[in-house]
């Protein structure tokens, strides 16, 4: 067995499901990672990790807009506001969805369906380069 380990940096431009899918596949094939699992960790409070459909892009949209449904800014019970309206939904929106995933890896590619794509989701209005560690252990 074998860990490999490196930091994907992704730059957003305000909210919404940024593809990485990928950016993954490449770093497992340049490490030549033919079967193993896959670990990917997001550090931050107000953007989140999501697998989804990734062939529609109509699915995209209906995603990011149930997100701001569920989770409105400027509610009047909102306290934590420092950084602007989108400050308490964002770490919200975190919450419900995930900081980290774990994926096999088989035949040198994420193992996710054929619909599926990984995602950053950004739940901040201003733009920002978020980190995404990744480490991959190998089993060859």
């Amino acid at each position: 067995m074998k860990w490999e380990k490196d930091n994907l940096e992704i730059s957003t431009q305000g909210k919404g499901l940024y593809p990485f899918t990928n950016l993954v596949n490449n770093l497992i094939q340049e490490w030549a990672v033919e079967q193993g699992m896959c670990y990917l960790y997001m550090p931050h409070t107000s953007a989140s990790l999501v697998v989804s459909e990734s062939y529609d892009p109509t699915a995209k949209i209906d995603l990011e807009e149930f997100m701001e449904r569920l989770v409105p800014e400027n509610q009047g019970w909102f306290r934590h506001t420092f950084e602007g309206s989108d400050d308490s939904p964002s770490h919200m929106r975190a919450m419900l969805t995930h900081t980290s995933l774990s994926i096999p890896v088989d035949n040198g590619n994420l193992s996710i369906g054929t619909w599926q794509g990984l995602y950053l989701f950004e739940h901040r209005s201003r733009p920002h380069r978020r980190k995404v560690l990744i480490r991959c252990l190998s089993i060859d």
